[in-house]
């Protein structure tokens, strides 16, 4: 597949413009649940965009893979998460605590993290599709391992994915229905972003005003208003019975409001972004990732000059350690265009590194003959997808190896059973000797060491062993065991890091 540079560079200036326009748009009505009345800028910008989380992480990230290079994986990411992220609210926070605990993603997002299905990973979806343009797979691949560390086997996770997904969509098609099932596919059917998502677009098929959509949404998929907002609620939708909700469940409320501003907004930049802050709730994220959308698909140059004008070309951060990133935050990205240009110079070692097997360039001229939407589904996603939110996944040379600790990793009784699988990515096949090594006082049933044949991927599905770590006598808090695989004749040696807490158990009646 092959994308005009030129065309390219416009189009990611565009998802940064718009995503400065609509986040600085929405952030005086953010988490008010309300219909707003809102036509432009409600505030006095005096040149500049106001500082907005949503662009802040996506900075960070365009930092890792300069340092670091295009193959980043959750584990990397998370380093990056734990020095430079400052908040402690929301998932942003509790990700921050588990990961400080030695829990690693998707960990990280779904021990005890009652926002692990909010709307802190969609919001910075975008430098994910920037880097991947007309790759949806690709993109999905880093949004999934960028949303599983502070969001787990959340609906935050599969909200990432999809904008991803879409939104590296959008480089190469332009009908907004066939964007939005792309992104749909790489995301579980039967997930609340999904059936959201879904119910906007029948909305608008049935004719429905964007109010109403709005309304059907908040009846189905709402989650809970932010309660320390002085009048958070409306009357009106109080009086809907939208006073309630489960706490943290954002993302399908959310995720359908971005629907919302893309379909009603037909075409129309100011119409988009408008009608998703209109329609209350996350409305700086909303906005934000309409108007990146749009930038995405229609270019820099088709963002009207009365929206731009007002907030200049300048960036400004909220929420990340500035003192740690040069000098006083000089190596973030100062201006949208430098941002652009950044983004450009990762965007061509990515579709020139064929990650993951997929490959695509960025060349002159425009040539996108015997490109089909079925080339840019996500019908074989599923799979990676249920991997990385399942457990930690490690990656050394010719192998995958993947810890699934079930419902969580805390010990019951003493006890815990943990499966290991081990994937093969080569094409020859090997022994694997396995070894634990574990603290005084443990064992592992069935054995602490053993041996397993993988066979060559294409005859044989990958290797999955069960284990019971057990033990009488804990008097540690966090308990932390390596498994060690080898292979004779050969210097490779992957060691799996596994750590349990032990549980507090109440007094029994």
């Amino acid at each position: 597949m092959i994308l005009n540079v030129n065309d390219y560079r416009d189009r990611v200036l565009g998802c940064w413009i718009g995503k400065n326009i609509g986040g600085t748009l929405g952030a005086p009505f953010e988490w008010r649940r309300q219909i707003n009345d809102v036509k432009f800028y409600t505030q006095d910008l005096g040149g500049q965009a106001l500082p907005n989380d949503d662009l802040d992480i996506q900075l960070l990230w365009l930092i890792a893979l300069e340092e670091q290079g295009i193959e980043l994986d959750a584990h990397m990411l998370s380093e990056y998460w734990r020095l430079y992220v400052t908040p402690h609210w929301g998932e942003y926070g509790t990700a921050k605590v588990n990961l400080r605990a030695g829990l690693m993603p998707p960990l990280s997002g779904s021990v005890n993290n009652v926002f692990k299905d909010s709307c802190g990973a969609f919001i910075r979806s975008e430098i994910w599709a920037c880097v991947a343009p007309g790759c949806p797979a690709v993109a999905a691949h880093y949004a999934l391992q960028d949303a599983i560390i502070d969001h787990g086997c959340g609906e935050g996770t599969y909200a990432e994915v999809f904008c991803a997904a879409l939104e590296s969509a959008a480089f190469v098609v332009r009908d907004i229905p066939s964007i939005i099932n792309i992104g749909l596919s790489y995301i579980p059917s039967d997930s609340g972003v999904a059936k959201a998502v879904r119910h906007v677009i029948e909305c608008y098929k049935s004719r429905k005003s964007w109010k109403e959509a709005r309304n059907e949404i908040l009846t189905l998929y709402r989650g809970m208003a932010v309660s320390f907002i002085p009048d958070a609620i409306c009357l009106e939708d109080k009086a809907r019975g939208f006073a309630d909700g489960p706490l943290g469940w954002d993302a399908p409320s959310n995720i359908a409001i971005v629907i919302i501003g893309l379909l009603y907004g037909e075409g129309d930049f100011g119409k988009s972004v408008c009608t998703a802050v209109n329609c209350g709730e996350d409305t700086d994220c909303t906005a934000a990732t309409v108007g990146a959308i749009y930038g995405i698909l229609n270019g820099a140059q088709s963002i009207p000059e009365n929206w731009s004008g007002p907030i200049g070309r300048s960036i400004k951060t909220a929420c990340l350690n500035l003192g740690e990133l040069g000098w006083y935050g000089n190596q973030l990205p100062q201006t949208v265009d430098d941002l652009t240009r950044r983004t450009e110079s990762i965007g061509m070692k990515v579709t020139n590194a064929s990650v993951r097997g997929i490959k695509i360039s960025l060349a002159d001229p425009t040539d996108l003959k015997g490109m089909t939407l079925d080339k840019l589904s996500g019908k074989d996603f599923e799979p990676v997808l249920k991997n990385y939110t399942t457990g930690p996944v490690f990656r050394s040379g010719f192998f995958e190896v993947h810890v699934n600790y079930g419902d969580s990793p805390v010990l019951v009784d003493g006890k815990k059973k943990i499966q290991v699988t081990v994937k093969n990515l080569y094409k020859v096949q090997e022994n694997i000797n396995f070894q634990w090594y574990m603290p005084n006082g443990w064992e592992v049933l069935p054995s602490s060491r053993g041996r397993i044949f993988l066979g060559v991927p294409a005859v044989q599905k990958p290797q999955s062993l069960e284990f019971v770590l057990n033990t009488s006598n804990n008097d540690k808090i966090m308990n932390r065991f390596v498994l060690e695989l080898t292979m004779e004749g050969r210097n490779t040696v992957i060691l799996v890091p596994v750590m349990l807490y032990s549980s507090y158990d109440p007094p029994k009646d």
